[in-house]
């Protein structure tokens, strides 16, 4: 994806994935975001992140068992202990005539923030931030 670099995350969708309709179920589409915003936020906190806010989801296209979820993600803004990514979800899908289509699911904003081990906010490294173009 243009600007997004390689996916965070890239998995196959399973059987065990799916909704009672047999597709693959919103909230483990959204728990795939989740986890690849946080590693992209863990570039800039890598000590702990915790997700305090997630944006709307709309899904326009369906993700059916076998298809390859790929999650980009991408830290947009950093504050003094917030870091603001944007994932996006594409699928790999084959065809009934076998070649292979790309085609984006959902975009979500989701919002971290950097955390000590006993869950208390700290502040992130304004080295890290400028590493980062922040």
């Amino acid at each position: 994806m243009k600007n997004m670099g390689e996916p965070k995350i890239k998995i196959v969708a399973m059987p065990s994935d799916t909704n009672p309709a047999g597709n693959i179920f919103g909230g483990w589409i959204m728990s795939q975001i989740d986890l690849a915003g946080a590693i992209a936020a863990r570039e800039l906190a890598p000590e702990r992140v915790v997700t305090i806010s997630m944006k709307e989801a709309v899904f326009n296209e369906p993700v059916y068992i076998g298809d390859i979820v790929s999650c980009y993600a991408k830290v947009v803004s950093v504050g003094r202990t917030s870091i603001t990514t944007v994932v996006k979800v594409v699928v790999q899908r084959l065809t009934k005539e076998n070649t292979t289509i790309c085609v984006p699911v959902t975009t979500a904003e989701v919002v971290y923030v950097s955390v000590n081990k006993a869950g208390e906010k700290k502040p992130i490294d304004d080295d890290l931030k400028r590493l980062h173009g922040f």
